[in-house]
């Protein structure tokens, strides 16, 4: 059941979800005055940039394959033999 939850419900509903907040977001700031292009974008994109620069970094570093060849899946004997690095 918790993988139906994570695998199917979470991705189909939490887009959904977060144009809702997202909406209600904006109407929350309306009626106080502001207006989303007073918003810093620069600033916004470029610290989302930084961020997936780190993300990307990190998950190489940590779990990035470091060497070796790869080697596709293929049928041995009738047998499928899945894809592998070999070093």
């Amino acid at each position: 059941m918790l993988r139906f939850v994570f695998s199917v419900l979470v991705p189909l509903l939490l887009p959904t979800a977060l144009w809702f907040a997202w909406a209600m977001a904006v109407r929350r700031a309306e009626a106080r005055g502001a207006r989303w292009q007073d918003a810093p974008w620069g600033w916004l994109a470029g610290s989302g940039v930084v961020l997936a620069a780190v993300l990307l970094y990190f998950l190489e570093v940590h779990y990035g394959e470091s060497g070796g060849r790869y080697v596709p899946s293929q049928y041995i004997d009738g047998k499928l033999v899945p894809g592998r690095f070999e070093r």
